[in-house]
This record gives C-alpha cells, sequence and structure tokens, in this order.
C-alpha cells in the first residue's frame, strides 16, 4: 500500500511539473553541426593550436583565441553563452562535472541526430545521410498542427537534406534549405537570394551567414512563433581538417545568436515570451589520432553532445556541474513542453527534461 501511495505522489509530482503555467509562446531552436562538447567547456584546444597540419596561423588564431584561464578561453570563443546564456539560462554537457548529454542513436553522425533531436525516437532504420524521406513524426509538425501554430513553423538549414529530414512534403512546414530559392517580394529577402546564388561556396554549400540572415530576415517578416537554424560550417571544417576555420564559424556562429537574441528581446511578441535552445546533432572524437575530425559508430567520444537553454521557463542555473544524464531523444518532447503540448506520435517518444521546465 506504502508503495502504490509513494508511487501515485510522484506520478502528481511529475505532472506538475509539466501542467504548471508556462510562459513560453515561441521557441527558437539553433544547432551547430558537429561541435564538440570540449570546445564549448573549455575553448580552444592547446595542442590543436599548435599543430599546423591542423592551424595554418597558429600564432594569429592563439592571439585570437587563447587565454591560460579556461573561463576566459571559452568566453573568447563563445562570448554570447558564457556571459548571457550561462547567466540567464542552462548549459548541459560539461562531463568535467558529470553533466552527460549523449546521443541515444547509435550512429553518431548527422541524419539520425537530427531525427533524434525532432522526433525524440532513436530509429534504428534512420542510418544514412541520404535524401530519403523521414517517415517519423517531427515535433515541428506536431506543433504546426496545433492552434494558434498553423503556418507559423520555420525552419532555415545550411544543409540540403533537411527537406527529407523534417520529410516537408507532409509536414507542411516552410524549410528554406541549401541553395533554395527564397521567392519572397522584400526586397532585403530577394538581395539575399541572390547573394545565395552568387556568393562562392567553399564547402560546396551556402554559406552559414546567408542561413542566418535569410531566417532572421524571415523572422522579421514573418513572425513565425517556431524557428529553427541549423549552421553546418563547424563539422565540414573539422572533417576537412581545419581547425583555425572550425573556431571562426563557431565565434561567428555565437555572434549570430547573439544578435538573433537582441532582436528577440527587443521585439514585442518574443521579447520575454520566447526559449532558446541551442545544441549540436553529435560530438566528435579526442584529439588523439586525428579523430577530432570524425564522427560515426567507430569513435567512441562522438555521442558525446551538448546543451544550451534559456527562456521565461527555464530557471537559470548556469553551468550544470552535477551528475546527470540527458539524452538527446529528450529534447522533442521538451520542446512540446515548453509550449504547454505532450509531443504525440506512432513512435516512441523520449520524456522531457524536468531541470528546463521548472523555473
Amino acid at each position: 500500500m506504502k508503495n502504490i501511495v509513494i508511487a501515485f505522489l510522484l506520478c502528481n509530482l511529475s505532472a506538475g511539473v509539466f501542467a504548471q503555467q508556462h510562459s513560453t509562446e515561441n521557441i527558437v531552436i539553433v544547432t551547430l553541426d558537429g561541435m564538440r562538447w570540449q570546445e564549448v567547456f573549455g575553448g580552444a584546444d592547446s595542442i590543436l593550436l599548435r599543430n599546423h597540419k591542423y592551424t595554418r596561423d597558429s600564432n594569429g588564431t592563439s592571439s585570437r583565441f587563447w587565454q591560460n584561464d579556461i573561463n576566459e578561453r571559452r568566453k573568447l570563443l563563445f562570448p554570447f553563452l558564457w556571459t548571457v546564456v550561462a547567466k540567464k539560462g542552462q548549459i548541459h554537457g560539461n562531463r568535467n562535472f558529470d553533466s552527460k548529454v549523449n546521443n541515444s542513436n547509435p550512429y553518431k553522425f548527422s541524419y539520425p541526430g537530427y531525427n533524434e533531436i525532432f522526433t525524440g525516437y532513436p530509429d534504428s532504420a534512420v542510418n544514412s545521410n541520404d535524401k530519403i524521406l523521414n517517415q517519423n513524426t517531427n515535433v515541428l509538425e506536431f506543433i504546426n498542427h496545433q492552434n494558434g501554430y498553423k503556418g507559423k513553423v520555420a525552419a532555415f538549414s545550411t544543409w540540403d537534406v533537411f527537406p527529407y529530414i523534417l520529410n516537408k512534403w507532409r509536414s507542411g512546414i516552410y524549410v528554406n534549405s541549401g541553395i533554395d530559392t527564397l521567392n519572397f517580394k522584400d526586397e532585403s529577402l530577394k538581395l539575399l537570394n541572390d547573394m545565395q546564388f552568387i556568393t562562392a561556396q567553399p564547402l560546396d554549400v551556402r554559406l552559414d551567414a546567408i542561413t542566418y540572415f535569410s531566417a532572421r530576415e524571415y523572422l522579421k517578416k514573418h513572425q513565425p512563433k517556431i524557428l529553427y537554424i541549423a549552421f553546418d560550417e563547424t563539422d565540414d571544417f573539422a572533417h576537412a581538417g581545419e581547425y583555425d576555420q572550425y573556431l571562426k564559424s563557431a565565434h561567428a556562429e555565437d555572434a549570430m545568436l547573439a544578435d538573433l537574441w537582441n532582436y528577440i528581446q527587443s521585439t514585442p511578441g518574443y521579447q520575454n515570451k520566447t526559449t532558446l535552445i541551442v545544441t549540436c546533432d553529435h560530438g566528435r572524437g579526442d584529439i588523439n589520432k586525428d579523430n577530432w575530425r570524425h564522427h560515426g559508430q567507430n569513435i567512441p567520444d562522438a555521442g558525446q553532445i551538448w546543451l544550451a537553454v534559456m527562456g521565461p521557463d527555464t530557471k537559470p542555473l548556469g553551468e550544470i556541474k552535477y551528475e546527470e544524464q540527458i539524452y538527446q531523444k529528450q529534447y522533442a518532447a521538451t520542446i512540446a513542453a515548453l509550449l504547454g503540448f505532450t509531443f504525440k506520435a506512432e513512435h516512441p517518444v523520449g520524456e522531457p527534461i524536468p531541470v528546463l521546465l521548472s523555473k
């Protein structure tokens, strides 16, 4: 009888956490493809900085991103993350403090990771990066079908596989991906459209900056309630072994986050009503045997990821320095729960993350 009572109380306590009054009306999700937790929490790596194989201009890159103090070093790389989010939100995944965030899928590369983020289901059948229509229901399309959210969900990505990952043809959400025509009459959007076709593509995809400014201008003109921005350059430069460019892209993406948050906090309808979620699809290996460049099933560390969240329903705990275990499959249900919804799909879905939902 005692066990039944305890179970009842725990169940009601859990329900109370998720049934509380929510202030979040909008959500912005940003992913930095393949961004290692080691740099997020530790800043630039001294060994890779000194290795001219990976850092062509070691002196110049070090002068920009190196400080002996780890807190100052990571702040040089991610000033917005460590001055704003660390003060007003939560940052999970520093394994030096046993704060662990992991992929649940065994593959540890992009399509499986993004599928896990948005469907909450580490589907073993999602095991390639090919342009295959995702059969799993994602939380963005689920939200798009809720009252007040129809047509208010949009995604902008550098990588051109996202229309398939998010199955835009079934989900009905707006997905602008890769070299995609924006098709808007507004002059600022027409200019961005011209730029994405004319500018050089050193990584054979459009620049992350084009993806960002397209998303920002869309936000200004169309006021979506859910906006997803998927950056790509960090992963591409890491694969290429260009550590200096990897750092520069990460730093630039942090600046874009700051710019976006400044707009959000200065705009009625978004100000104090928006939750920002920043994460990655997978991790990478350590610095031994060139593993920092790679990820996948054969790289044990590649399933180690991180998560940063800031918004009106998330307690400002800063950097988490206690033992915990969060899984990527929990993100989708958490996104829905921040809006007061329970994400339901035809497949299993991970549980929401309680610490992100209790102000």
